[in-house]
């Protein structure tokens, strides 16, 4: 390992980086900031820093008006840092707004190899709607990976926040997953919009919907009232791992068919 990558190095280098993104609007999800901003590229020749510059996926040289800067996009720096470092992804998951948030846990599925979408919006227009019920729904991310359909609300709650709370949003999510189910054209344009005109839905089926809190912080209770996952954005990795073995504890749903229409 050269000394420009050692592992003092790489953690003064992240830690600089840590420090411009901490001082920048959460809701931008890509910075571009001086060169010389960034101390640890203090002693580096053109050549050297572009050399630096392409081991992470999370960084790199764009020109401007005049001069060129460095381009720095949150959501992957997380993820390299991670990979680095093996640092506490809450903390730096503290960066994003609420839509950034969203986006770390979708580009998560997606190293795992789910394919998924976010803020996916649609009306109940079931038969069994009542007219006191809800008609509008909208899910933060839904991510499908062979079996598994993931429906996932994304909360950015504090440890303050009460388990009574966390226990009424999952459940909550737990009726938009049923309410989803009950709407068979939304739900077959659901699949298709995340898998693609041309997917082999057959070795997809039977589908098993899990709803999912995904939030910023650990909770001791990892279950709520009704079997719904509680899970921390430090977790989730495992979890996506770890979902096969533990399918059996959580609140799912089946579903056996999907008709998707093709176009011509």
């Amino acid at each position: 390992m050269s000394k420009s990558c050692s592992f003092s190095s790489l953690q003064r280098f992240f830690s600089n980086i840590y420090s411009i993104l901490q001082e920048t609007d959460k809701k931008i999800i890509e910075t571009w900031c001086e060169i010389p901003k960034i101390t640890s590229f203090k002693n580096f020749g053109k050549s050297e820093l572009i050399d630096f510059l392409g081991k992470f996926e999370f960084i790199s040289i764009k020109k401007g008006n005049y001069i060129y800067y460095v381009v720095i996009n949150k959501i992957l720096f997380i993820i390299d840092c991670i990979k680095f470092l093996q640092v506490d992804i809450k903390h730096l998951s503290e960066i994003l707004d609420y839509s950034g948030f969203e986006t770390l846990i979708k580009e998560i599925l997606s190293r795992n190899n789910y394919r998924s979408i976010t803020n996916f919006r649609f009306s109940d227009e079931s038969k069994s709607r009542s007219e006191n019920s809800q008609k509008r729904y909208e899910i933060d991310v839904i991510g499908i990976y062979y079996k598994y359909l993931l429906i996932i609300d994304a909360k950015q709650w504090k440890r303050k926040d009460t388990y009574g709370l966390l226990n009424k949003a999952a459940t909550k999510q737990y009726q938009r997953m049923i309410t989803l189910k009950k709407n068979a054209v939304v739900f077959a344009k659901l699949v298709k919009e995340i898998l693609g005109e041309d997917a082999n839905l057959k070795k997809h089926l039977p589908l098993n919907l899990i709803p999912i809190m995904v939030t910023l912080e650990d909770n001791s209770i990892k279950l709520n009232d009704n079997q719904v996952p509680l899970v921390s954005i430090y977790e989730l990795n495992a979890f996506l791992h770890e979902l096969p073995n533990n399918l059996q504890y959580f609140k799912t749903i089946q579903v056996e068919s999907v008709i998707l229409h093709k176009k011509g």
